[in-house]
């Protein structure tokens, strides 16, 4: 008798379990913006169109020959078409943010919810947008790896040290890993922000060889 009690109060247990889990989920769907959704899936086609083609010579050799370019051209071409379509795609996403906040996983899913995060990277709307991008990663709207990612382009657009060894610049030397505050400690700061690779590996997934650089120092007056 004691034992069919407590089989049917293990069963109502689960029973309420699941109605809960029905219920969440239906809440999650009941805020979803499908029509948002499919919007932004749009504009991050448009913002990978022409960038995926930068590291595939055969691409490059056929859109070369579909748009009359010379080959050594091509490069121009491509910087032109993406600078145009970052600058159109930037306005509708700050449409976007204007009204909705920023569409994290609540409102358009995983994930399209990294669509405006990849628009704003390439903007240059970064420091306006990027406390909202952090209280998103707080959140759990947005992978936390996409805000330590745009916090160390922020803080290299300012000339300052990057964090977690996530951006490459080139100039008249050659392309290297920004320089990084405290580097000996980057890697475990990398872990924390969950990132699975090593600053090392990062570098060579992006095409340099990791070496630990300074910052100029700067000239006195």
């Amino acid at each position: 008798m004691l034992r069919n009690t407590y089989i049917r109060l293990i069963y109502k247990v689960l029973i309420g379990l699941f109605a809960v889990l029905v219920a969440t989920v239906n809440l999650a769907y009941s805020q979803r913006n499908e029509r948002l959704k499919a919007e932004l899936d749009s504009i991050f086609l448009v913002d990978q169109q022409y960038r995926t083609i930068f590291s595939n010579p055969r691409k490059k050799d056929s859109l070369a020959k579909a748009n009359n370019v010379l080959s050594e051209r091509v490069d121009w071409f491509i910087v032109d078409k993406v600078t145009t379509l970052d600058r159109s795609n930037s306005e509708r996403i700050c449409e976007i943010i204007k009204e909705y906040g920023y569409p994290g996983k609540t409102l358009v899913g995983v994930p399209t919810n990294v669509a405006a995060w990849y628009v704003i990277q390439h903007s240059e709307d970064i420091s306006r947008y990027f406390p909202m991008i952090r209280q998103a990663g707080i959140q759990g709207e947005l992978p936390f790896t996409f805000v330590a990612t745009m916090e160390d382009r922020l803080l290299m657009q300012q000339g300052k040290e990057q964090i977690y060894g996530t951006q490459v610049n080139c100039d008249e030397s050659g392309c290297y890993v920004w320089p990084i505050v405290n580097s000996s400690q980057v890697n475990q700061r990398r872990r924390r922000a969950g990132f699975t690779t090593t600053v090392t590996e990062n570098a060579r997934r992006l095409g340099v060889n990791y070496k630990v650089r300074r910052l100029p120092k700067k000239k006195a007056n």
